[in-house]
């Protein structure tokens, strides 16, 4: 390990151990350096490193302060090396959604409060009948944004948005190419929204892995043409 690596591991030691808490301001930059035995440039390297993955906050002129450490944050580095990954690789993260998301939206039909799953049905509504390619996409992400936010596990939820965003090209280029997508998203989605609303996790989870395996199934189809 580079004395950077050292001065990170440090660092996050201190977190686990609970010597420094979310919202906990870090010593001043010459005191932890001389208590971790380590020089004041590697520090700041580390320092540097964990407030790109979101672990620290710089502050200028105020200090250097651990996060919130919320799921959601911590996920957005995780998106950050997703969107490196390429175009050909997309299929594997709709198979990851294939495991996670129904999982999901079992578990939301279990948590999901009543006005949210109110709110899901007019979400939908508002679509109409003849929505374009893009307003399908972005209602199609929004509705299953709520769904995963509504499982009642944040850690899932922050894990699957980084997932979800990953396959929208797919998703649009699915509604350019393939016809009839519109009308066959929309009834995979009520049929969802139904098995939520009544309360079977069960149905709620098959549902949805027809619906992430139906595009799953398309992408695998066009690649091989």
């Amino acid at each position: 390990m580079s004395v950077t690596d050292d001065a990170i591991e440090a660092i996050k030691q201190m977190i686990v151990d609970g010597e420094l808490r979310p919202g906990d301001r870090l010593p001043r930059e010459a005191d932890l350096a001389d208590r971790l035995g380590l020089s004041r440039n590697s520090l700041r390297e580390a320092v540097r490193a964990l407030s790109l993955i979101h672990v620290l906050d710089v502050r200028r002129g105020d200090g250097t302060y651990v996060t919130s450490l919320e799921p959601s944050l911590l996920m957005d580095a995780m998106g950050f090396v997703v969107d490196f990954h390429r175009d050909d690789t997309v299929l594997q993260f709709l198979e990851a959604r294939r495991v996670i998301e129904p999982a999901v939206t079992e578990m939301a039909a279990r948590h999901m409060p009543d006005s949210d799953l109110e709110d899901l049905a007019k979400l939908l509504d508002s679509l109409g009948d003849r929505p374009t390619v893009d307003q399908l996409v972005e209602n199609d992400l929004e509705f299953h944004r709520r769904i995963a936010g509504g499982c009642g596990n944040s850690v899932l939820a922050s894990l699957l948005e980084s997932l979800s965003g990953r396959t929208q090209r797919a998703r649009t280029w699915r509604g350019i190419t393939q016809e009839g997508v519109a009308e066959r998203t929309l009834a995979e989605h009520h049929a969802i929204l139904h098995a939520l609303a009544a309360r079977q996790p069960d149905v709620a989870r098959a549902a949805a892995t027809v619906h992430i395996a139906g595009v799953e199934q398309w992408l695998r189809q066009t690649l091989v043409e």
